[in-house]
């Protein structure tokens, strides 16, 4: 299975709709002058969706060998109107559950 594939089954099963592969694009994402993310964002059209005709899709390596790879997936709604809004939204919810797992932690 090709990493587009394996994207495409990710986003069926997420979200319900068939996904033809639209393009590749190379997001770098700098905070502070430090890149935070750098990668390749895949673009698919939606078939089927009810609300939005595009998703952004990604595949982040984990470092964990149960669990080697993350599937990101992020549909082109609201704020989201591009690869590099997508990534950024990943980010803002990753610092996010991070930070809820320090608080969950600490409260324990």
């Amino acid at each position: 299975m090709t990493p587009i594939e394996e994207l495409q089954g990710v986003i069926r099963k997420l979200h319900g709709a068939e996904a033809k592969y639209r393009e590749s694009v190379h997001v770098k994402e700098v905070f502070n002058g430090e890149t935070v993310w750098e990668g390749i964002v895949e673009v698919f059209d939606l078939i089927g969706h009810p609300k939005t005709s595009t998703v952004y899709a990604w595949t982040n390596e984990t470092g964990d060998p149960e669990n080697p790879k993350h599937h990101v997936t992020v549909l082109h709604l609201g704020p989201i109107r591009s690869a590099l809004d997508a990534v950024r939204a990943a980010i803002v919810q990753e610092f996010r559950s991070l930070e809820n797992q320090d608080t969950e932690e600490e409260t324990e």
